[in-house]
């Protein structure tokens, strides 16, 4: 007999550029009791949210919180620094909600990161050149930390930064 997993978690982030140079920012989100997608609709260069869409197809959600109107809020938003607080302050930090805030946040990241997959480019050869380089990136836009492992707290690429808010 095959061994069936307890707990499963997967999560995806991309973005796709759209006609008219728009850009879409997608987060999925898919574990044992939830599957959940959220769209970030982005016009650049201002990086501008034109709109937001939010479906949960399996799992404990606040049905509230996908309303048009609640996302609608996030509409006219310019991603960049502060975009963290305005989406706990118009999505909430309630339990249920916090799943959704989080996907929006990572769809905004992911926009973020596209623009710098040129600098990911000009990473020096060489352990020492490539861990000053990293970390002068995070030092610079101190939003990456704790976005991932490599920028995850005790790691030597953040040694020495203090902690966003």
């Amino acid at each position: 007999m095959p061994e069936i997993p307890i707990f499963y978690r997967l999560r995806s982030s991309y973005v796709d550029s759209l006609s008219g140079g728009m850009l879409r920012a997608v987060c999925v989100l898919l574990d044992t009791v939830t599957e959940a997608k959220v769209e970030v609709f982005v016009r650049p260069p201002d990086l501008e949210v034109v709109d937001v869409k939010a479906s949960v197809l399996r799992g404990k959600q606040d049905k509230g919180a996908l309303e048009p109107e609640l996302l609608g809020k996030l509409i006219g938003i310019r991603i960049g620094p502060g975009i963290k607080k305005i989406i706990r302050g118009t999505v909430g930090k309630s339990t249920p909600n916090r799943m959704l805030g989080f996907m929006i946040e990572e769809a905004c990241n992911a926009v973020i990161l596209s623009f710098t997959k040129d600098v990911l480019k000009k990473v020096p050869k060489g352990k020492a050149a490539t861990v000053e380089f990293y970390s002068q990136m995070v030092k610079e836009n101190i939003r990456l930390y704790n976005r991932c492992a490599a920028f995850a707290p005790g790691s030597t690429l953040v040694e020495g930064l203090k902690p966003p808010i």
